[in-house]
């Protein structure tokens, strides 16, 4: 049985149906869904992708003084945001590490009060939306299955939300944000997943990140090695990590990566 992947973002389909009549220029580095540079007729650059309308949101980010960029046009299933400066991180450094760790920081408590705003789900029992899908590890092989055994074992004993009056930005590692020359945060990017719940989540995301793309960085970052509110919490959150990034991998990349996410989780898993 095969899983389709997602699939990109038509860029052209949908600058046609905008009512603006922005300009095509190319398309932005890094990404797996898809996202291009756009000019706006007074000349000025911006960012089209696909997402919800969480302005609110980034609204919040900034008055905490987080570098998130604004929504100038919103027209579902598409936004069109500001062009922040600075590059994506794919190799981090030190400083870009503490630059996300401070942010991570700056989201914590802007939320409090807010139960109107639903709260982050796991998707540890069901398919997430595009994401999170549990029959690729049912379909693809016996280390695939034990692992999606595990994650829905830990679903059963906990809520399918993580509660909390922390922004959480859900998708945080280091090609997510840009950064200067030396390697200091000029910008957070795609929010579209942002919701309510507990920041330790997004400090979980960066370092199964990090322990994928910069591992002695990771091992480096204190911060990194506490997860979770409370041990059952933790347990989620690297569910929620572990049934992700090998989703992703079994619909998107090689036998080679679902290897190296599935080591990754099982190194990465906390003691219960």
């Amino acid at each position: 049985m095969t899983f389709p992947p997602v699939p990109r973002l038509d860029i052209h389909e949908h600058l046609t149906e905008l009512p603006v009549p922005l300009t095509y220029e190319s398309p932005c580095p890094g990404g797996q869904v898809g996202a291009a540079y756009v000019r706006w007729p007074d000349g000025h650059l911006s960012v089209l992708t696909r997402g919800p309308d969480v302005s609110e949101l980034l609204s919040v980010a900034r008055a905490a003084g987080v570098p998130a960029p604004r929504y100038e046009l919103v027209h579902p299933p598409v936004v069109v945001q500001e062009l922040l400066p600075g590059t994506i991180a794919r190799l981090p450094t030190a400083a870009t590490v503490r630059d996300m760790l401070e942010i991570n920081r700056r989201c914590r408590g802007v939320l409090a009060g807010r139960t109107d705003l639903p709260a982050l789900r796991l998707h540890l029992r069901a398919d997430g939306p595009g994401f999170c899908l549990h029959g690729p590890l049912r379909a693809y092989d016996r280390r695939t299955r034990h692992l999606l055994d595990q994650v829905e074992e830990i679903g059963r004993a906990f809520p399918d939300t993580l509660e909390g009056d922390d922004l959480v930005h859900t998708d945080f590692h280091p090609e997510n944000v840009l950064v200067d020359a030396a390697g200091r945060v000029t910008g957070v990017i795609d929010w579209d997943g942002a919701t309510r719940g507990h920041a330790d989540f997004d400090l979980f995301t960066l370092r199964f990140d990090l322990t994928h793309r910069a591992p002695d960085l990771a091992r480096r970052t204190p911060a990194l090695q506490t997860h979770a509110p409370d041990p059952a919490a933790a347990l989620a959150c690297w569910a929620h990590m572990s049934l992700r990034m090998v989703d992703w991998a079994i619909r998107h990349f090689t036998a080679s990566d679902v290897t190296t996410w599935l080591n990754i989780a099982h190194t990465l898993k906390p003691s219960s």
